[in-house]
């Protein structure tokens, strides 16, 4: 029980960590016209996603959203475990 409890909390505080990233990284790539020493890559990113479809554009931004879903399900699963371990589910 105790290893998937310290499993599940470092699953959970490595991804907690990353959404902010992923969201800069997702805004960035969203938004044009990104100043600063990677602005090249920003805005190349940004006219592919503009050129392709404006679904594209919806889906990219979307994702910072499914990956907290995914933290949130993978805490949702060590309390579930946690619980079923100790016998009350």
């Amino acid at each position: 029980m105790i290893n998937r409890l310290i499993g599940g909390f470092v699953s959970i505080l490595i991804g907690v960590s990353l959404v902010d990233p992923l969201a800069q990284q997702v805004g960035l790539c969203s938004h044009p016209n990104t100043t600063g020493t990677t602005a090249a890559a920003y805005n190349s990113c940004y006219e592919a996603l503009k050129n392709s479809s404006t679904w594209s554009t919806t889906i990219v931004g979307l994702v910072p959203g499914f990956f907290a879903l995914g933290i949130l399900g993978i805490g949702l699963a060590v309390c579930y475990g946690a619980l079923q371990d100790a016998g009350v589910v």
